[in-house]
């Protein structure tokens, strides 16, 4: 057959074949389908959606090829038939690059009886069923299974099939396990009985959430190099959410894991579309420069599952789309081989369409802001996972505030932070990092000292690296405040005034005060500050002939200052993220709009208008600079799944002209045309009609 991908079919077995891996199927195989699904459907999936690699179901909890270690389960339908074989072979003729995925978190009885040990425990000591199928057994990830068992099923697939990788679903463990060998070894390392609760505040579930690294990363190490040994230019790929990289080692993802593929599929409950593309910005907030893949579910990601069902193509093409903007490479997963309802096929077709408009611009250029959001890793590592997003609520707040504002703005991981990699800001923004060390206040420190503008709010730099409270707040010097009290709350029925006139208290012409937070700490300014808000003592909520202030205004709400370096600070002594993400209040969102455009001092270098919601990423290489603008403008974005997209338009975006350079010529890459554009002075300003979905200016520099 004719390769689907000439670029990705001539880097077939390379070591670096990963980088023209860049549209992904996955096929998620169930017990019946080697009697049940076609192949050739699916291989001809691979060509309508122009995919060029592809994950396949192999082995783990079921194996889906005559696998010959003991105990590893094989389909009883697999009969004489290899369907995994055979999808290798489909993929391989069409040029395309293959890995195997392998799930070890489930074992069956014969394997149970022959080896208890590999079960999980629970806390009261009994051994764990499966939560969905009890006719199974969770297993233990920390011992045993993972580190002897596993291994021969990885090295089999990897020696008996073409493959370029061994992809592992749900092989991080659930939660602590209390099994003899986890609480022997545990108590061995770091002398700490097992944790019976997540509770952040205790050390023993601080050392083991350490310990847990500790195991999963020798884990990774060891099968990488199990895979590495037979077939050299391949890797052990482990599924990652947009937050494990908390979990593990930044040097071992640094060497052992070539892309990282993150397995957030697509939205539940109330979560914006825009959390799909959040998930590249974490990921470059610690690796700059590595590819990374999103994994999109072609059915609604509800907590009732529904796993072989179909969500809307809008939504589907969304999720792509919004990972697309954000230079994530797409992956759709399709579970069962079987497929009644294949209104997926097109929207996913769609989504991989534009990304393939994109590719040659995404290869050539970097992603670039004047903004960082700090994304407060050394905080929320200490967070059970399950529990992370309450954790989070503060800067999903500011995330959205700067999207209504239209401000392009990149994360950049507070374990990452260097001199080098914070002076490729104007302005850094603390939402609420409550946990840093030292060493990382004083790089925040010494970025304001050399002129970069600094945002905070909350308890940002209150506690240590490892969570304990502070005498003094560690940035008080650079915003020029003292802490008199810890945030306490929460709080009703709070509110700030607006004091004076300056431009971080605009745009509230009518109001004198607006609502505050509901968790609140006290500080105290220093001279050469202002205080734009000024806090109101809470007062009670009920009864209502009770609802008044009982004191005048008193404490600083905002504080401002402009530093001898020539930046600016701006610290926000409450929860304005994480109540803003709650209540979505709008005096909230142009208090931190507010915030950050005086803050960073000047004219943004891209700024766009237009009457929409947009979601705007910024790349550029020596010659080109592109925005990409993604249309978030829908009643469903908020809340899933999307029925049908709202074209907005037209809309301008205006760039600084680089100095030396001129405009050579503008380009709209989705419509596939020529742009209208007028240069003056310093600044070019292009035509954008109309955004259906995903629209993207290219200009490029003479």
């Amino acid at each position: 057959m004719k390769p689907i991908d000439p670029i990705a079919a001539a880097n077939l077995r390379t070591p670096d074949w990963y980088r023209t891996a860049t549209r992904w199927t996955q096929l998620t195989l169930v017990e019946n389908d080697p009697v049940k699904f076609d192949p050739d459907f699916w291989i001809d999936v691979f060509q309508r959606t122009r995919s060029n690699a592809v994950c396949l179901s192999a082995g783990g909890y079921i194996g889906f090829y005559p696998s010959k270690v003991p105990l590893h389960y094989v389909s009883k339908y697999l009969g004489d038939t290899d369907p995994f074989g055979r999808l290798v072979d489909g993929a391989r003729s069409l040029g395309m690059h293959v890995m195997a995925r392998v799930d070890p978190h489930a074992i069956h009885q014969d394997a149970a009886d022959a080896h208890p040990e590999w079960i999980a425990v629970d806390k009261d000591g009994k051994p764990r069923r499966h939560w969905a199928f009890p006719d199974v057994w969770v297993t233990c990830a920390y011992g045993d299974y993972n580190n002897k068992f596993m291994p021969q099923v990885v090295k089999e697939i990897t020696r008996d099939y073409d493959i370029d990788a061994i992809f592992a679903n749900r092989w991080q463990g659930h939660g602590v396990c209390y099994c003899e060998s986890c609480k022997t070894r545990f108590k061995g390392a770091t002398g700490f009985d097992l944790p019976m609760t997540s509770d952040v505040n205790d050390p023993a579930w601080r050392a083991w959430s350490g310990w847990r690294r500790d195991v999963l990363t020798r884990m990774v190490i060891a099968w990488d190099n199990d895979v590495k040994a037979i077939r050299p230019h391949a890797s052990f790929i482990p599924n990652m959410g947009g937050e494990s990289l908390m979990e593990f080692d930044i040097g071992l993802i640094e060497k052992h894991c070539p892309f990282l593929v993150v397995d957030h599929q697509g939205r539940r409950g109330l979560e914006p579309i825009w959390l799909a593309g959040r998930n590249a910005k974490r990921m470059r907030a610690t690796f700059r420069d590595r590819p990374v893949v999103l994994i999109t579910s072609i059915g609604p990601e509800e907590e009732y599952r529904w796993k072989d069902s179909v969500t809307t193509g809008a939504e589907i093409e969304s999720w792509i789309g919004n990972g697309v903007t954000h230079g994530m490479l797409p992956w759709f997963t399709k579970f069962n081989g079987v497929v009644p309802d294949e209104r997926w096929v097109a929207p996913v077709a769609a989504g991989f369409e534009k990304h393939e408009k994109l590719q040659a611009m995404l290869e050539a250029t970097t992603p670039t802001a004047e903004i960082a959001l700090i994304d407060p890793t050394t905080t929320l590592k200490n967070w059970a996972r399950d529990e992370r997003r309450q954790a989070e609520t503060d800067d999903l707040g500011f995330y959205h505030a700067l999207i209504e504002a239209k401000l392009p703005f990149e994360f950049l991981s507070d374990e990452a932070m260097t001199a080098e990699s914070l002076d490729r800001f104007k302005l850094v923004i603390l939402a609420n990092a409550s946990n840093l060390s030292d060493a990382q206040c004083a790089l925040l420190r010494d970025y304001a000292a050399r002129g970069g503008s600094l945002i905070a709010a909350h308890e940002t730099a209150m506690r240590d690296e490892s969570g304990n409270a502070r005498d003094a707040f560690a940035l008080g010097d650079v915003f020029g405040v003292k802490r008199t009290a810890l945030a306490r709350g929460p709080v009703k029925n709070s509110y700030i005034v607006l004091s004076g006139d300056h431009p971080v208290n605009q745009g509230y012409e009518g109001a004198g005060r607006i609502i505050g937070g509901t968790r609140l700490a006290e500080v105290e300014t220093v001279a050469g500050t202002e205080t734009p808000f000024v806090s109101i003592p809470d007062f009670p909520d009920l009864p209502m002939e009770e609802v008044y202030p009982r004191e005048e205004p008193r404490g600083a709400a905002v504080v401002t200052r402009e530093t001898a370096a020539g930046g600016r600070t701006v610290y926000i002594p409450w929860n304005i993220g994480g109540i803003f993400w709650q209540v979505l209040a709008a005096d909230h969102q142009r208090l931190i709009e507010n915030a950050v455009r005086w803050a960073m001092g000047g004219k943004p270098r891209v700024s766009v208008s237009g009457h929409s919601v947009l979601d705007i990423a910024v790349r550029e290489s020596n010659d080109t600079l592109a925005v990409l603008l993604f249309n978030l403008t829908n009643p469903m974005m908020f809340k899933g799944p999307t029925r049908s997209i709202y074209p907005v338009g037209p809309h301008t975006v205006s760039i600084a002209i680089p100095d030396g350079r001129s405009v050579r010529d503008a380009r709209l890459l989705i419509a596939g045309k020529q742009a209208e554009y007028r240069a003056t002075g310093d600044t070019v300003e292009v035509d954008v009609p109309e955004i259906e979905l995903l629209e993207t200016v290219e200009v490029r520099w003479s």
